[in-house]
């Protein structure tokens, strides 16, 4: 009876940490790639007569960023006849007073900017975009969300990429306003600056698929309408109608060196919520290109990599599963010891788990900074990632459920410095109940870290290790930020009596 159960989680547990020893070894890859090509391509030189290009602002509720955003637009160097601006404000709250006082202003200075207003959300971001691009003349159309402010060379910058005229957009590197915000901004930092200093580079110069952010990036307008026009039927649709685009047969630029400034969520219930989003549009995207590549002329080695590409993910679901599995595991070792070594395999081979860790201490040597001081900083990160897992376990579970799911945006505060709050201002969220979850997975983690130390399992007690400090350090910061969201509102009230 117990080789009944024995053997199928030995199967099971072989599965997992092989696929992450594979997700790992893509990771090292990368970043091989990324050193390699350390050295950015030059971009080419400006085209003889700028071409018109629109540039689009999606905003929804964004009082507190909306008139930063346009002003920095309002400032972009290029020629003022060929330059159209489209405020695409959905807002329901005063925010769009403040696009209206602003566009007024600027169109007053001789600005070609106009404001748009849907009477409703249909579509969500998508359906603001597919909106605007209607009534776009420009040939080009660049994107900017309401929590980015372009920098004034960007248009001169992104543009001359286009004189290939089989490139359908271009993708710009996100940098941080609120870096030293917190330590929290700090390290989500870190995880987006190996996302585009290593991962986006790195699949652009090795020749493979990679994805336009959703914004900070520009567009032919030609290539959107070629493949099909922006889609609200994934969560992500900026991965969306990248996979189309590449299926149709367009090529990308990344622009390693152009960065354009952004802010990162100070709350981490709008992390929470950011992260859900993201997760089930990338497994959703999945589910719907991977046999669309797989079925194409594409060679082997990118349908690998566009396989590693959109299941990227899928590394949280399985580090639950295995973390599922150690008790177990450890159990099972003391039963049947005469496979102690095969189980000694399998952790051994789950090294690559700390692959990432490696992926972010380069990103900071190719910014040129004191990467080699970061080194305690870089596994929290990691347990940072562990400590989401519940979160995108969730966000899989609606994917295949296949529900649909409104866009929830990520609020955005205007905060640049520590001297500022966010508690007493708007678009305050509730506190989400899986949280009682993840604090139940990292007790149950602390058991396993309790026979993992008594049986000798080291490997897997440092593993756990890094499980319990991620869903701790989750759990409380999403309590904490809770907490003194909902005191910080009951306060307000009796502030203004």
């Amino acid at each position: 009876m117990q080789d009944l159960v024995f053997i199928p989680l030995s199967l099971v547990y072989f599965l997992v940490v092989g696929l992450l020893f594979l997700f790992g070894l893509n990771f090292f890859y990368l970043s091989y790639l990324a050193w390699v090509n350390r050295r950015s391509p030059i971009p080419p030189p400006p085209p003889q007569n700028w071409p018109a290009v629109t540039v689009q602002l999606p905003l929804f509720n964004e009082k507190y960023v909306a008139e930063r955003l346009i002003r920095s637009a309002a400032e972009l160097d290029y020629p003022s006849e060929q330059l159209e601006i489209q405020v695409l404000d959905d807002s329901t709250d005063e925010t769009l007073e403040i696009t209206r006082r602003l566009v007024s202003q600027l169109k007053a200075k001789g600005r070609d900017i106009a404001l748009l207003h849907r009477p409703n959300r249909t579509g969500y971001k998508a359906g603001a975009l597919s909106y605007g691009l209607r009534r776009a003349r420009g040939e080009f159309v660049a994107i900017f969300d309401a929590d980015f402010i372009p920098p004034v060379n960007f248009l001169k910058t992104a543009i001359p990429c286009f004189q290939d005229p089989r490139v359908g957009f271009v993708q710009s590197r996100w940098g941080h306003i609120n870096r030293d915000y917190s330590f929290f901004t700090f390290l989500q930092s870190l995880a987006i600056d190996a996302h585009f200093m290593v991962e986006q580079h790195a699949r652009c110069q090795g020749g493979y698929w990679f994805n336009f952010n959703g914004t900070a990036g520009a567009w032919r307008k030609s290539a959107i309408l070629d493949s099909g026009g922006w889609s609200a039927d994934t969560l992500t649709e900026d991965l969306d109608i990248s996979y189309r685009a590449f299926l149709r047969g367009w090529q990308a630029f990344y622009l390693r060196e152009l960065e354009t400034p952004s802010e990162l969520p100070a709350n981490i219930l709008a992390y929470r919520q950011q992260q859900q989003r993201w997760a089930r549009g990338s497994l959703e995207c999945a589910a719907r290109y991977l046999p669309k590549v797989w079925e194409s002329s594409r060679p082997l080695a990118l349908k690998i990599q566009a396989s590693f590409h959109l299941l990227g993910y899928l590394v949280q679901i399985l580090l639950f599963i295995l973390a599922l599995m150690y008790p177990l595991v450890i159990l099972g070792s003391q039963t049947y010891p005469q496979i102690i070594s095969f189980f000694g395999l399998a952790v051994f081979l789950n090294f690559t788990a700390l692959a990432p860790s490696f992926f972010f201490v380069l990103a900071q040597q190719q910014l040129g900074r004191r990467w080699y001081l970061l080194a305690p900083v870089v596994l929290l990160i990691t347990s940072l990632g562990s400590g989401m897992m519940i979160n995108t376990l969730r966000a899989a579970l609606l994917a295949v459920r296949r529900e649909q799911a409104a866009f929830e945006r990520t609020p955005k505060y205007g905060l640049v410095s520590r001297g500022e709050h966010w508690l007493e201002r708007a678009y305050q969220l509730k506190l989400d109940r899986i949280v009682f979850f993840e604090i139940f997975f990292a007790l149950f983690n602390l058991y396993t870290l309790s026979l993992a130390a008594h049986s000798g399992h080291w490997i897997i007690a440092l593993y756990t290790t890094l499980n319990v400090t991620g869903l701790v350090y989750v759990s409380g910061l999403t309590i904490t930020h809770a907490v003194r969201s909902r005191r910080a509102a009951q306060l307000a009230p009796a502030q203004e009596t």
